[in-house]
């Protein structure tokens, strides 16, 4: 049986690079005023409810009226990666929302 929670949503825990990235995403379409769905999957570093840790997944809206906070436990201001920024964008025009998506490489850095 699932939970609707209108207001505020249960904390996500999201590692810091993947949150930054995501940080930058929100923040502009937010800036364009253009309200989206966020979500997540219980997965290591994408997205943990940590209210309902046995939760599979989560979704939650995301507009104006949202009061969002973003919380770092590192203090490591690594750049963001211009193509993830592309990427996790496209996601959150798509029906589904935005949802973290693993980092590509840039272009031109191979292992």
């Amino acid at each position: 049986m699932g939970t609707l929670v209108y207001g505020a949503a249960p904390a996500i825990s999201i590692e810091d690079r993947t949150l930054k990235h995501l940080q930058a995403v929100i923040i502009m379409k937010l800036r364009r005023d253009e309200p989206f769905a966020f979500n997540w999957d219980a997965e290591p570093g994408v997205g943990e409810d940590i209210m309902h840790p046995n939760a599979a997944h989560g979704t939650i809206w995301i507009s104006q009226a949202s009061q969002l906070y973003f919380r770092y436990d590192g203090t490591r201001h690594d750049k963001l990666n211009p193509e993830w920024i592309d990427v996790l964008t496209k996601t959150a025009y798509s029906p589904r929302g935005l949802w973290a998506v693993p980092e590509p490489e840039l272009a031109g850095t191979s292992a």
